[in-house]
């Protein structure tokens, strides 16, 4: 997942002919059992799940977990200027070249940094439909996982791994079901273009650069890419909301700059830079920027009330919804934050927010420098409030402090004219929901999750899909898999993982999407 477009290895490898030698024997390749399993499959596990599974031809690349277990076991990891993502189109080509699909790598001026482009044919010449799935991922600590990040365990029902969630297991759910069809013998009405991406978690070839050389491979009708959750009910797992992302936050960075007397170490001064903004992030951080609801977040919240079999937080959401100022907005989202097992990510959803995520000082043990910095990386919310006011309240906020705050541009651009491109941004309206795509996403919902609810959602964090949208193609996203809070916690930190139930789910729900595509 995205946080930026515009901002500044380890692991096991297989050759393309090993892979496909072992892909061969697919369908004996790991039996899991999982305690949780039943639930996540739903009510419709032996009447629609498991025919898929019986119909489909034994295609290489078809069992999701084990083409998840192989794209773990590439490290892709990106430290700011792109990953190696090579061997790992090598590994996806290879099936699509045994699909009989054509497809090509791409390479960028970085080495080893390649997207992959794969084009299924249609039987007519209806708008492309294409999917977006990035191949990086962001670097892990290892020393704090419990697990070899780039092994592919599977325990406790789940598979463990960088990339398991974001976005290797949506890559694989949608590799194999598409793989699933083509096993069939199955057409689809239009072309399905699959672009693996790289340069999606930072660097300065990702699809913007793709898009500016070579549009003409990319162009379509509309676009899924990562995005809206599958979320459970508080047994973690029976679906109780499934979402389809259509609009992303803004992202925007903050620098915060604290100065003090540079000195020897041995006679610390009260103006110390590092003392000084410590200080400053500590009240920061106590700080909510007001809730802010749109049209896209109140139609969510709305369906999460209609979602939740918890009597009591339906009543604080509907509550909220009712709310006739903002100082029972206020009041009443706290009590939806507070009684939701989610607590972070509907947090996010209600408020422009702020996080510490880089901060440096000093350069010797032995002296007290003269400046701290901390960078604040921030998302708002479409049509709420602005980045331009975040930031005006943020300076005033630390003035008395006499800490200097930036806003974080890119090389070249003012921050004026930043803060305009920011306004635009914050201005795009939301996909529209008039399209067979996201049609396609809604029945597919309805047949895989018959007892969970279906809704469009804001997205909390960002996306490849920027240069989509410059040219008003409607994107979408989706993690086709149900989570728990610890699951997206675990989310580009560690310990990420998946239910293996819920990625086979998930893959049957991506089947079921496309189906809605074939000819």
């Amino acid at each position: 997942m995205t946080d930026d477009l515009d901002r500044t290895p380890r692991g096991r490898t297989l050759n393309r002919r090993g892979f496909l030698a072992r892909a061969g024997g697919i369908a004996a390749v790991i039996a899991v059992g999982a305690a949780s399993g039943e639930t996540l499959l739903g009510s419709d596990q032996s009447a629609a799940a498991a025919p898929i599974r019986n119909k489909t031809a034994a295609t290489a690349g078809d069992d999701p977990l084990t083409l998840l277990q192989k794209m773990i076991s590439f490290d892709t990891q990106n430290f700011g200027n792109g990953g190696k993502t090579r061997p790992y189109a090598e590994m996806v080509k290879g099936l699509w070249d045994a699909a009989g699909v054509s497809s090509e790598i791409i390479p960028t001026p970085q080495p080893d940094n390649v997207h992959l482009l794969a084009r299924i044919k249609g039987t007519t010449s209806a708008a492309p439909v294409l999917l977006l799935g990035h191949s990086d991922v962001v670097p892990v600590e290892k020393d704090h996982w419990s697990v070899d990040p780039f092994a592919g365990v599977v325990k406790d029902g789940q598979i463990w791994g960088r990339g398991a969630l974001d976005m290797k297991g949506t890559n694989s759910a949608t590799i194999s079901a598409l793989l699933r069809h083509l096993g069939e013998g199955g057409k689809f009405e239009r072309d399905i273009i699959v672009l693996t991406d790289c340069d999606e978690e930072a660097g300065d070839y990702g699809s913007s650069w793709l898009a500016k050389n070579h549009w003409d491979k990319l162009d379509c009708g509309m676009v899924l890419t990562e995005g809206g959750w599958f979320i459970a009910q508080s047994d973690k797992t029976t679906p109780m909301l499934i979402t389809v992302t259509r609009q992303d936050k803004v992202y925007f960075n903050l620098d915060l700059y604290a100065d003090g007397t540079a000195t020897h170490s041995s006679k610390p001064m009260p103006d110390s830079a590092i003392v000084g903004l410590s200080r400053a992030v500590a009240e920061l951080g106590e700080y909510d920027a007001p809730v802010h609801l749109t049209a896209v977040t109140r139609e969510y919240f709305s369906a999460l009330a209609d979602a939740t079999h918890d009597r009591r937080w339906e009543r604080a959401i509907r509550m909220m919804l009712r709310a006739r100022n903002q100082h029972q907005l206020e009041r009443t989202a706290a009590l939806v934050v507070k009684g939701s097992d989610y607590p972070y990510l509907h947090h996010a959803l209600l408020h422009t927010t702020a996080a510490y995520v880089i901060e440096d000082a000093g350069y010797k043990e032995n002296v007290i420098p003269s400046e701290a910095h901390v960078r604040v990386n921030c998302r708002g919310i479409p049509g709420g409030e602005k980045p331009r006011e975040f930031l005006a309240t943020v300076r005033h906020k630390m003035k008395h402090r006499g800490i200097t705050v930036k806003l974080a541009t890119p090389d070249g651009v003012s921050e004026a004219d930043y803060l305009d491109q920011l306004d635009k941004t914050w201005a795009t309206p939301p996909a529209d929901l008039d399209t067979p795509l996201y049609q396609a996403i809604s029945k597919a919902s309805a047949q895989t999750y018959p007892k969970a609810t279906f809704a469009p959602a804001l997205f909390e964090a960002g996306t490849s899909l920027g240069p989509w949208r410059e040219h008003n193609i409607p994107g979408y996203g989706v993690y086709p898999y149900v989570i728990d809070n610890d699951q997206l916690i675990a989310m580009h930190g560690n310990d990420e993982r998946i239910y293996v139930d819920a990625l086979n789910k998930g893959t049957d729900f991506m089947y079921r999407v496309f189906n809605q595509f074939r000819a």
